[in-house]
Formats: structure tokens, sequence, C-alpha cells
């Protein structure tokens, strides 16, 4: 690789994360680990596995426990005011299922953070992870705690939420941190524009404690499109490479659809595969990164 840290930047968007999944498990099989991560919501629940190399797992436990109500669903919500259970899934699935592997974790050199909000300051909080303890599946859980269904989870004497209301995509965290070039995997396709929160008159009273979130969640939207143009401009530069999906993936945030979880992950696969030459040169600092989707805007 050329001179310079290279980072990796993880989107969110839950169960579309398994496109991100996709393409990590072919830079690992190709032995590619970058110098630092940071990933939001389901990018960092499902990122910290290309930290420990764990190729597979992220989609192997979510297809495992996809229908299984210990793990997430209406009952859990009901029961626990999570939707995917705080105990079961984060702290039980990764010590006693799918075996979350902390050694290699800590053995690696790669920088890795995770994006949550703070639902009383308003502000984003960038968690470096670095020991594999309570505390940071905690980390992880905040990160990928969506407002109305999750409750804001206490870890580091703050009250946190999903990183999403703050930085969805935090590329310019990594720019500010010293990596000069960035590997981005999105989980919209081109073009894609967020608009306005969908239920906000019904998400309003049910987060009438948190004005914070509901402050983030009106101003998402425009904040989202301006780091997605960040993004398109550093693409031209050269210093980002992007992978974004060729075509929508068109999946819930939440299925539990294990042939809809294979889909989008084979997508990403196969995308990451198609463009693996061109990721390699970007990668030892030659100057064609410029993605198959630029011509078109």
């Amino acid at each position: 690789m050329a001179n310079g840290k290279i980072g990796i930047v993880l989107e969110g968007g839950g169960m579309r994360g398994m496109y991100t999944c996709g393409i990590l498990d072919v830079l690992m099989e190709n032995h590619i680990y970058l110098d630092g991560m940071v990933g939001v919501s389901a990018g960092i629940a499902f990122g910290c596995n290309y930290k420990s190399g764990q190729v597979g797992r992220a989609l192997r436990y979510n297809v495992r426990f996809a229908k299984d109500r210990r793990y997430s669903g209406i009952w859990s919500l009901l029961k626990t005011g999570n939707y995917y259970n705080a105990w079961f899934a984060y702290h039980q699935v990764p010590r006693h299922y799918d075996i979350f592997d902390y050694n290699a974790f800590e053995d690696s050199p790669m920088e890795c953070y995770a994006v949550c909000f703070d639902v009383n300051s308003g502000d984003g909080v960038y968690q470096r992870l670095d020991h594999v303890n309570d505390d940071f599946f905690e980390w992880i859980r905040a990160s990928a705690s969506m407002p109305v269904v999750a409750q804001p989870v206490e870890v580091g004497g703050r009250f946190l939420l999903d990183g999403g209301l703050a930085d969805s995509i935090p590329l310019e965290f990594m720019m500010n941190k010293g990596y000069e070039r960035n590997v981005v995997i999105l989980t919209r396709e081109e073009g894609y524009r967020k608009t306005a929160e969908h239920g906000m008159w019904l998400m309003k009273p049910l987060l009438r404690k948190y004005p914070k979130v509901i402050e983030a969640l009106k101003h998402r939207p425009a904040l989202y499109n301006k780091q997605v143009q960040l993004v398109r401009e550093e693409e031209r530069k050269g210093t980002a490479f992007v992978f974004r999906p060729l075509k929508p993936l068109d999946v819930s945030r939440t299925t539990h659809d294990a042939m809809e979880m294979n889909r989008v992950y084979q997508q990403g696969r196969e995308e990451a595969l198609q463009r693996l030459d061109e990721l390699m040169k970007f990668l030892a600092g030659e100057n064609d990164s410029s993605s198959p989707t630029e011509s078109h805007e």
C-alpha cells in the first residue's frame, strides 16, 4: 500500500448492512486490512468482525437467529423496549453462540471507532474500541439503537442512541483523524437522497422526553445529503474509493427473511469482486479510482 493512513467508513442501514458484510468478507478473503475503521449503527455492529478477521460471521448469526424471538422482534420490543434484545443479541450471542474473537480484535493494530448520539446533548460521540468487555458490546448496541424501537443505552456516563442521528457517513471524521484516503461503503444506491423521516407525527409523542432526538431527526436529511456530496467530492479527487449498491437493495432494515439477507450479502460480494483490481490500484496509490457510476451524474 502507498504511504499515508487509509481508513474505511461504514454506513449503517439495518439489514442493508448485509451488503457491507459481503464486501468486507471479500476484503478479508484477499487479506486486505486497512489502518482504521469507523462504523455507524449496523456498520459497526457488523463491521467489528472485519477487525477480528471473522469472515462470514455477521451473516451466519443473523441467519441463524432471524426468527428466534430471543434475538429480535415484536416480542422483544414489547417485553424489553428493544427490538433487538439487549442481553441476548449483544452479549449472549457473541459470548456463547457465535463466538466473537476477542484476542484477534485486540491484537489487530487497526483503529476502530463506533459513532453514537447523545440524547441529552445532541452531540455525536465517537468511541474508540480497543478492548472487548461489557462496555465494548454496549457501545456497539448504542450505535445501533434506533429511536422508538430501542431504549437509550447508558454507557460511558452518557445516554446514547443510533449514531446515524449524528453522523451517518463519518468520512469527515476519518479525514480529521489523519486518514488521507478512505474506502467508503454506502448502503444506498447512486442518486439516493434522504427526505423527511416517515412517521414523524408518530415519533414526536413517543420521543417527547428526548427533544434533541426529534431535532436530529428533522435535520438528518439535509445533513445526510451534505455528507453524500462530500463523499462524491472526495471520490472525484481520488482520495475516496466508494462502494455503493449498483441497484437498490430493497430490503427491510429489520427483515427476518434469511433469503433476503443472503441476496443482499451476495450483491455486496459480487460488486466487491468486480471491483477488486480497481480497489487494489487505489490502495497502491494509483490515481485511477473513479466510480463506474460517476459518468452518469
